[in-house]
């Protein structure tokens, strides 16, 4: 049995086939999945080792794939490659330099992948910044300057509307770039 699984997250079925070739024989299992809600049900249930990830899918986007794994600690932790034909549509959600993930433009060569591959396996080591890690800091800060004392109710509140604010933060960024799609669609 081969020890690591890849899921490939793409709508084009070359594109699939593409990175199963590149990689070396006999030690990858590639799963693949042709839209986004296939990928989140192979995520959950097939726990790959790697994902790449396509960012325009149909169904669900990789965009909301990306937002899912990253608002999920448990996943998280799973290499990511991102792929598309255009780098602008992932920059515009998305701020360089790409901390968490790797980044991969379509058409790729071999050589290419296997970079994207370890490049993301040592991005996805990275520790992350936490709601919880900055509410402790700000808390921590707040007592330290005699700004009052936080109760650990009040702590667990204020992670929970922390938590909340980013969810809907997200989602506000999720529709803004539909919103602009729309509009540069428009104006073509």
């Amino acid at each position: 049995m081969t020890n690591h699984r890849i899921l490939v997250i793409d709508d084009s079925r070359v594109i699939r086939m593409r990175v199963r070739d590149m990689l070396p024989q006999g030690n990858f299992e590639v799963i693949e999945a042709q839209d986004g809600v296939e990928g989140m049900d192979a995520i959950r249930s097939q726990r790959p080792n790697l994902i790449m990830l396509d960012f325009l899918l149909p169904r669900m986007s990789g965009w909301e794939v990306f937002q899912e794994i990253q608002a999920n600690p448990d996943l998280q932790h799973i290499p990511l490659v991102l792929m598309s034909g255009r780098k602008e549509e992932v920059t515009e959600k998305m701020t360089e330099p790409f901390e968490y993930f790797e980044f991969i433009q379509k058409p790729f060569e071999q050589k290419e992948l296997i970079e994207a591959i370890k490049a993301a396996m040592v991005k996805a080591r990275k520790p992350r910044r936490t709601p919880m890690t900055t509410a402790a800091t700000a808390a921590s800060a707040a007592t330290a300057t005699g700004a009052g004392d936080v109760s650990a109710a009040e702590f667990q509140a204020l992670q929970a509307q922390v938590k909340q604010l980013q969810g809907e933060v997200a989602q506000l960024k999720g529709q803004l770039g539909k919103v602009l799609a729309f509009i540069k669609q428009k104006l073509k």
